[in-house]
């Protein structure tokens, strides 16, 4: 049926002879990529005339895109003829993009989100695991799902001048080779083997001081983790994103307010001796204030200070729980 997309149940690699669902194409609405999930981009999003959402996911990125490329193409024909065009969707217009009229820092800045940004994660190449990077092809789903970009290839575009400019840089071999051998524009690579980071120099926040001051020797240590993380004041209570920096020899835990153009660290402690717990998510625990959506762990200092943080997943939350234990 050209209108309806219909699915069946898989039983030990074979396929049920019995429907077990269809999807009505007519005015379907498709949202691809849809990055609401954490951890799962090859997920998008159908929305049925009667408003019933239907969440698809794919192998790989190449799977997805022809996916929706075939559903697009089975909606438009389901279209009426004479309908105004005011009512159809706008077709991008690749190459419309114009970089001019775009802030790179404020591209970069979102991309920065504790709760929207981009996500960092571990990726291994050829034995070799890379920690707080991404995929190029997350980049370029992220530009899209953002609205930044209206096509994967307005997305690369974008991608390359902020590559360019450099607040990204290429990690591992992939992306390595591709800056080595290309030209400027073909440079980025939306591909899920080619990663990227953020730029050391983009790190202004939590890098060390040239300068010698008091607090010099905590921030002299070798820079493990750094993310943007929900920190629980110690008199308001009220909850502030802070940049949070973790160090080793000697393991330190800095935080930086975001909204100054300083280094100077908002505050800290050390490591040594310190309690860490993930809090569970079932209610607001004990001395937590304020709108709380969960991923939460508390440090107890070896001064006893408490300290209530909010990680933007799960998989974050396990994170840095991991790597102040290990520095602890």
């Amino acid at each position: 049926m050209p209108d309806t997309l219909m699915y069946y149940k898989f039983d030990g690699g074979k396929r049920d002879s019995s429907q077990r669902g269809r999807i009505l194409l007519t005015e379907c609405e498709i949202t691809c990529p849809f990055l609401d999930f954490d951890n799962r981009p090859l997920v998008f999003k159908l929305r049925t005339k009667c408003s019933a959402e239907h969440f698809l996911e794919a192998c790989s990125r190449e799977e997805r895109d022809q996916w929706v490329a075939d559903i697009r193409a089975a909606v438009e024909k389901l279209r009426p003829a004479d309908s105004s065009p005011s009512s159809q969707p706008k077709t991008p217009v690749p190459g419309s993009l114009q970089l001019h009229d775009v802030s790179l820092n404020q591209v970069v800045d979102s991309m920065y989100d504790v709760h929207s940004g981009i996500k960092l994660s571990s990726h291994a190449e050829q034995a070799i695991t890379h920690r707080n990077c991404f995929t190029g092809s997350a980049v370029v789903d992220w530009l899209m799902f953002s609205q930044r970009a209206l096509t994967r290839v307005e997305a690369v575009t974008l991608a390359s001048a902020i590559l360019e400019e450099g607040f990204l840089r290429p990690v591992g071999l992939r992306s390595l080779e591709a800056q080595r051998i290309h030209e400027l524009s073909e440079q980025f690579l939306d591909d899920s083997t080619a990663l990227y980071g953020f730029a050391e120099n983009f790190k202004k926040r939590g890098s060390v001081k040239a300068d010698t001051s008091p607090s010099n020797s905590e921030l002299s240590g070798k820079v493990v983790k750094r993310g943007y993380l929900l920190k629980q004041g110690h008199k308001r209570k009220n909850w502030k994103v802070r940049l949070f920096v973790l160090r080793s020899e000697p393991g330190y835990l800095h935080y930086y307010d975001p909204s100054k153009d300083d280094v100077s660290p908002a505050g800290g402690f050390s490591l040594r001796g310190c309690l860490v717990s993930a809090l569970e998510d079932n209610g607001v625990p004990s001395g937590v204030k304020g709108k709380v959506q969960g991923n939460l762990l508390k440090v107890i200092t070896q001064s006893d200070a408490h300290y209530y943080i909010q990680a933007p997943s799960r998989q974050e939350k396990m994170e840095w729980i991991e790597a102040i234990k290990a520095h602890s």
